[in-house]
């Protein structure tokens, strides 16, 4: 709740406690116990606020930027966080999953810009004009793990999957409309050989034959930044020929160890929530595999061996370089468990060591139970990533941005895409 009052203090300078009360239906005794804490404001208020009240008080919307960006299928802000690092301001926002919601405006509080859920029910002429488009537009119908599990089940993936494949194509239709400067597709590397490469040949054509963007495709491995092998399919596009090369992203040739990302335990950390408790903070024992979970991650992996598969836990330690942090992590996190010695189990990692993980900083707020961060950090981007691509991305769009206010490019013919 804290957020909402933010947002509430954020008003003052503008309205009374009377014009509050007035403007959210409420009586004035109720805004007072609000603003002291005596009673928590109800979550949809912060909708409220950003959408009627900020707009009209003034607020960091009409902050100085290089350049605005829209952000679909955001997630909890991963690529939003690199292009703000970038000079960036976000204009738009979608993402339909309530509880990424919760932890996407716990981040960014600020935003009063449009928040939508379902893009498909959005007219892209409604969408505010911008002059990059980030979407990390939904992996499972491409991925390894999301084509089996559609095998399994007889059920279709990739552009054939309704709920989730053509999510695409509300990209493109978006795209057509808006004619960005600039944009980034973010997806998992299996995209490419996904129905034999078919999949990623309509994606290309669409790209640059019916939209007529320039385009240029890399798998980079998050482990560059984070102790995680973690390999993304990133598209970049530009509306106009450039000289943006991938030759010139930096990134170490030797990224950071698991132990950089661990709880130290020994009091140099204050102890966080019930992730880490007491005077040296240690880890909660809640994150410690039961006797009964750990045998059967161990006779799993013992049967698969003696099939000769290469299915099992992964086991690591402070030197090592994990797996993939994956969506279903919660269930028994056994892709990436926490060596604590010979004679103890091992445990997973903390929401708060996920979120790390992915590159964030400590000061990123997890609002959602271990269950929920567990999915959302499994379905994020390494962000570090996400900011070198638009180190490398933000000077050939404030280029064009340039161009275009001294008249160097004409705008392009829309194309009519549905």
């Amino acid at each position: 709740m804290e957020n909402i009052r933010h947002l509430l203090a954020s008003l003052r300078g503008r309205y009374n406690q009377r014009e509050l009360a007035e403007a959210l239906e409420v009586n004035v005794r109720t805004v007072r116990r609000w603003e002291t804490g005596e009673t928590d404001p109800p979550p949809y208020l912060a909708g409220a606020i950003r959408q009627y009240l900020l707009p009209l008080a003034g607020s960091d919307e009409g902050r100085p930027a290089d350049f605005t960006f829209i952000d679909l299928f955001a997630g909890i802000g991963g690529i939003r966080m690199g292009f703000e690092a970038q000079g960036g301001r976000c204009v738009f926002t979608s993402e339909w999953n309530p509880w990424a919601q919760k932890t996407y405006l716990a981040n960014f509080p600020e935003s009063v810009h449009t928040f939508v859920g379902d893009i498909t029910s959005v007219n892209e002429r409604d969408i505010p004009d911008h002059d990059v488009l980030l979407a990390g537009f939904p992996c499972q119908p491409f991925s390894i793990a999301g084509v089996s599990k559609k095998n399994s089940l007889g059920r279709k993936h990739g552009f054939a999957d309704e709920a989730q494949g053509t999510l695409f194509f509300d990209v493109a239709r978006i795209i057509n409309e808006k004619q960005p400067k600039a944009f980034l597709l973010e997806n998992v590397k299996n995209l490419v050989s996904h129905d034999k490469g078919n999949t990623f040949r309509v994606i290309k054509k669409v790209l640059e034959q019916d939209l007529g963007y320039h385009i240029h495709c890399k798998v980079i491995d998050g482990q560059h930044f984070v102790p995680q092998h973690r390999e993304r399919i990133l598209i970049v596009g530009f509306r106009e020929a450039t000289d943006f090369s991938w030759e010139d992203l930096q990134m170490p040739k030797d990224g950071p160890r698991l132990q950089s990302i661990l709880h130290p335990q020994d009091g140099s950390e204050a102890p966080e929530s019930h992730y880490t408790t007491g005077a040296k903070a240690k880890i909660d024992p809640r994150y410690t595999l039961t006797p009964n979970l750990w045998a059967y991650l161990q006779n799993y992996a013992a049967k698969h061996r003696a099939a000769g598969n290469g299915f099992g836990f992964g086991l690591v330690d402070g030197d090592s370089v994990t797996r993939t942090l994956s969506a279903r992590y919660y269930k028994d996190g056994s892709e990436i468990l926490v060596s604590q010695g010979p004679r103890k189990r091992p445990r997973r990692l903390t929401p708060r060591e996920c979120a790390r993980l992915m590159g964030l900083p400590n000061s990123f707020v997890i609002p959602v139970s271990d269950t929920q961060a567990y999915k959302q950090f499994g379905n994020s981007v390494v962000m570090p990533v996400m900011r070198e691509v638009a180190r490398i991305m933000v000077p050939r769009v404030i280029d064009l941005i340039r161009q275009e206010e001294e008249g160097v490019h004409q705008q392009p013919l829309l194309v009519a895409y549905a």
